[in-house]
This record gives structure tokens, C-alpha cells and sequence, in this order.
């Protein structure tokens, strides 16, 4: 056997598997590849002097810190983070995000009666619900029969009925993990209404998620989102950030369940008892189940023979929508051109254009006979029917008459003859509407009363009262 170089004496044992192929310590095996540390003692460290013993004590002296002459510092710090100031490019794109605590309708988990200490003898559980806008129908008898989905915690019952700082949190952390790849997130937040539990706040973030992998209409839409809405019971409307989300020029409105809380012809069809058969036609035509125009037509021919003069005594019962007139009067007040675009009648539309202070009123002219001043069951031929496109073509051609960007305009309609101008419009709400209508609208609320529009301006409670006064 051929004698061990001598050059290989000074240098260290190399680590070798023990007979029994392990070792009793992983690290104790791997420590021979790491140069020997001197070892410290107490007497290493506390020195005789006061000197000494602060200079062993000293940030220098730690025991374990690594040989200053083998070891360098390379200066590069890992982390997932900007260690800097996270500084976005001049004219990054903002997002906005309104949320709105629905205070109306507070979410409280289902006790079952055995388990509540005031259930009542015979007290059954309560009926199953379809969420509004979270499906077409919240009829549960046209629901397929499986089993519902788990509803997820409603958590204001927890953490208050308003929108809570874990709400905010909770908004933001879903906000960071959507936008791919990932990117950090600036935000901000303001309390619009009141800042000791607000019921609505402004949330301001950028940069918004890359359109490559999200678009704004899928994030308006998204699921995170929506289940975010469930748990918080909260409403969330998103918007890009620019000064003519801020300054709006032409808000254009629905008549029926919309600035007023009737359908007019439902309140017609009273008249001659046939409420019941044009009120299932309206139902089926607001839910986008038959076209507009021939329904209209179809519910028309039922009210002929109606005296005209039914309009002046609709008057007396129609019920203009909560906070209607403050909104109207806010929007004059800051120079907004309205009109009301409707499918109802145009004796109504005016009276209500009048009654609100609006500068257009379009509806459909219904056809009296001069001889009996009774209706006729028919159109006025000459006047186009007001569908969802007349909607949307008279929105632009109001903005295009004032020189109005269409950016500059807002939507407020409840039925599906509303969708193409919701689409078309800067800004579409669907107020309180039909299930079809918020799943497939720009946006939704479903408040108590209309001023929710103005916060979606950026205007505080502050700024609505003075509007208003």
C-alpha cells in the first residue's frame, strides 16, 4: 500500500460515515466542515478591570459573532419589501374602493331554535335565503335542489355594525394578495361620513392589479371581493381615481323603483283590476325574462279604456324614493345638468321632472282617444319607444349637446331595460335592483337612501349638508 502523502498532514479530517452508516447528530457531522471557534468563558469575558468588562460587554465581544477577518458583509439586504420609500412612478393609476356598511340589513348567524334561550314551542328554523345579486332569482323555489353554500361568518356582529379597522385590514390584505406577480400596495383611507364608526369610507390604493392578469371589470367582480362583502356586510364600489370621478356634469336617472318607489303602470292597472296580470309582465321585463319593447305593448293594450285623467290621480300616490330630492338639489347645487329616462309615461315624467328640479324628462307617450279622453291601449306612434337602447342613446346625445365627456356621466337605473346605459355611462349604478341587473351592472348599492350616490363623488356628510342647506 502506497505510504500517505505527507502534504495532506496539516490538513483537516475529513468527515466520513460512521459504521453504522449515520451519525448521532446531523450537526455534529457537518460542524468538521467550519473552522474552529475559540471557545469563551466566563473569564474571557469579565475582566478584572471596569475597562475590560465593558469592552467585553460591548456589541465587539459577542462570543458568537464571526471571525471580522474571514467573514464580510456584502451589503445586500434580502427581503421581500422596498427597504426604501416605496416611491411610484409620477402618474401611477389609483383605484378607489367606497364601502359602504349596509346598516339596514345587519347579518346575524342562525340560532337554531333548541339552542335559544327565547325559542319559542314550535318554532321552526328559518327559511332558507338567496342572497340578493348573488344569483338570477332569489325565488328558492326556481333554485336547483342541492345543497346551499356555506354562507361565510358574518363578522359584523363580532366586530360592530359599522366598517370596522379589521374591516379595512381585512379589505387591504385581500387587495395586496390579488394583483400577480406581486407588487406592494400604497394606501390611504378616508371616513366620509363620521370617524368614530363610520358607515361609509373611501379607500384609496395603487398601484392597481396588472391588467395582464386582472382586468378592473374582473376585479369589480371578483370573488375575494364578494365573499369580503358577505363577511363584512358591506357593499363595495370601485372606481379609477381622476378628476372627473370627482366632478361629474350629467347625471341621468330612472323614473320607476328608482327616483320614485312605484311602477307606474302597475298603479295604473289597479284602476281596472288587472294588476295582477301586468305585474307579472312588469317582473318578467325588469328581470330581463322578455324583451322590453313587446311587453311594454302587451301591458299597454291592457289599460285601454282607462280615463286620461288617471295620471293627475297618480299623483297623490306616488312616493318619491328617500333622499331623491337631496341628491337632486346637491347635483343643481353643483351645476350638474339631470334627466329622467324612463319607461313609464311621460305625463308622470314631467310632473316628477318638475317636482325634483331635472332638465329632461323622456318617457313613452301613451294614445288618447279626443273623443272619450280615454286611453286607447296603444303608443303614440310618432315618439320612440324608451328602451334600454333610447336609454343609452339619449345619455350620449345630452353629454354631446353640453359638450359633456362621457366620463362626465352618471347612471341610476334598477331594471334590466337599464344595463346598456349603466355600461355606457362614466359612472353606472344599479340601485336596489333586480338580481339580474347586480350581477351584470358596473356597480350596486342597495341603501336606504340616494345621498349614497353623492359619497361615490368623494363628497363627505360634511360637503352634502352644506350642498343641501
Amino acid at each position: 500500500m502506497a505510504a500517505p502523502n505527507p502534504a495532506n498532514n496539516g490538513r483537516p479530517t475529513r468527515p466520513v460515515l460512521r459504521q453504522t452508516l449515520s451519525s448521532a447528530s446531523f450537526i455534529q457531522d457537518h460542524q468538521q466542515y467550519k473552522p474552529s471557534a475559540p471557545i469563551q468563558t466566563i473569564g474571557n469575558v469579565i475582566g478584572n478591570s471596569p475597562e475590560s468588562a465593558f469592552a467585553a460587554l460591548s456589541v465587539k465581544a459577542n462570543p458568537i459573532s464571526p471571525d471580522p477577518e474571514k467573514v464580510t458583509d456584502s451589503g445586500i439586504v434580502h427581503s421581500i419589501f422596498n427597504p426604501q420609500s416605496n416611491e411610484l412612478p409620477t402618474g401611477t393609476q389609483q383605484l378607489v374602493a367606497t364601502i359602504y356598511y349596509k346598516s339596514a340589513d345587519p347579518i346575524h348567524p342562525h340560532l337554531h331554535p333548541d339552542s335559544s334561550p327565547h325559542a319559542g314551542s314550535g318554532q321552526t328554523l328559518p327559511s332558507p335565503m338567496v342572497p340578493v345579486g348573488s344569483a338570477p332569482t332569489v325565488d328558492i323555489e326556481k333554485i336547483p335542489r342541492e345543497p346551499p353554500a356555506p354562507e361565510p361568518e358574518p363578522l359584523d356582529h363580532l366586530y360592530g355594525p359599522f366598517v370596522s379597522q379589521l374591516c379595512l385590514t381585512n379589505f387591504l390584505q385581500i387587495i395586496e394578495t390579488l394583483p400577480t406577480p406581486y407588487q406592494r400596495t400604497n394606501t390611504s383611507h378616508r371616513c366620509l361620513d363620521r370617524h368614530d364608526q363610520p358607515r361609509v369610507v373611501e379607500v384609496t390604493f395603487s398601484p392597481p392589479p396588472n391588467p395582464d392578469y386582472l382586468t378592473f371589470e374582473d376585479l369589480r367582480k371578483h370573488e375575494s371581493i364578494w365573499r369580503f362583502e358577505r363577511e363584512w356586510n358591506v357593499e363595495v364600489v370601485l372606481q379609477r381615481e381622476s378628476v372627473f370621478r370627482r366632478h361629474k356634469r350629467l347625471v341621468v336617472f330612472d323614473m320607476d323603483s328608482t327616483l320614485i318607489q312605484n311602477e307606474v303602470i302597475d298603479e295604473i292597472a289597479k284602476f281596472i283590476g288587472v294588476e295582477k296580470e301586468v305585474s307579472e309582465i312588469t317582473a318578467r321585463a325588469m328581470n330581463g325574462e322578455l324583451d322590453f319593447s313587446a311587453s311594454l305593448r302587451e301591458r299597454v293594450s291592457l289599460l285601454k279604456g282607462v280615463p286620461a285623467d288617471v295620471f293627475e290621480k297618480l299623483k297623490s300616490i306616488i312616493t318619491i324614493s328617500p333622499g331623491a330630492r337631496e341628491l337632486c338639489k346637491a347635483l343643481k347645487t353643483l351645476g350638474c345638468k339631470m334627466a329622467v329616462l324612463s319607461g313609464g309615461f311621460q305625463p308622470l315624467a314631467e310632473w316628477l321632472a318638475e317636482q325634483l328640479g331635472l332638465d329632461y324628462a323622456h318617457a313613452n307617450h301613451l294614445e288618447i282617444d279626443p273623443t272619450t279622453q280615454t286611453l286607447t291601449g296603444k303608443l303614440v306612434p310618432t315618439y320612440p319607444i324608451i328602451d334600454a337602447s333610447q336609454k343609452r342613446s339619449i345619455l350620449r346625445s345630452i353629454a354631446a349637446e353640453h359638450g359633456i365627456p362621457i366620463s362626465q356621466t352618471v347612471a341610476v337605473g334598477d331594471g334590466a331595460n337599464d344595463l346598456l346605459m349603466l355600461h355606457a355611462a362614466g359612472l353606472g349604478v344599479a340601485w336596489r335592483a333586480k338580481s339580474k341587473v347586480q350581477l351584470e351592472a358596473p356597480t350596486r348599492l342597495n341603501g336606504e337612501s340616494l345621498v349614497d350616490v353623492l359619497y361615490l363623488l368623494g363628497l363627505t356628510k360634511d360637503d352634502i349638508s352644506e350642498l343641501i342647506a
